[in-house]
C-alpha cells in the first residue's frame, strides 16, 4: 500500500497523471486507488503489486517519477485472512 501526500495539492499530480499516465516501470502494476474524501483532497491511497523481490527497486524507479509533487509512505501489506492464517486462525471473510 502506498500512501501518497500532495506537496501543492492534487491539481499538479492530475495533470502530470493526465499527460504520462502513471509512469510506472515494468513490473509494477497498479490495482486500484482511493483518495481521501474530506478537505483537499490531498491525500491517495494506491494498492500496488509486484515480485517482492523487485519491490523497492520498481517503487523508487515510480517514486522517482513523482517526488517532486508527492511525498510517498510505503507499507508492504497481506490480506486479512492471510494475516489470520498466518496467526494460526482460519478465517473465511464475508463474501458480500
Amino acid at each position: 500500500m502506498v500512501i501518497e501526500s500532495y506537496l501543492a495539492g492534487p491539481e499538479p499530480v492530475y495533470e502530470r497523471a493526465a499527460q504520462r499516465g502513471r509512469m510506472l516501470p515494468d513490473g509494477l502494476r497498479y490495482i486500484a486507488s482511493w483518495i481521501v474524501a474530506t478537505g483537499e483532497r490531498d491525500r491517495c491511497f494506491q494498492l500496488m503489486e509486484c515480485d517482492p523481490v523487485d519491490a523497492d527497486t520498481l517503487l523508487q524507479k515510480w517514486i522517482a517519477n513523482w517526488s517532486d509533487l508527492v511525498a510517498f509512505e510505503v507499507h508492504p501489506v497481506v490480506s486479512s485472512a492471510e494475516a489470520a492464517g498466518e496467526a494460526g486462525i482460519r478465517w473465511v471473510p464475508d463474501t458480500d
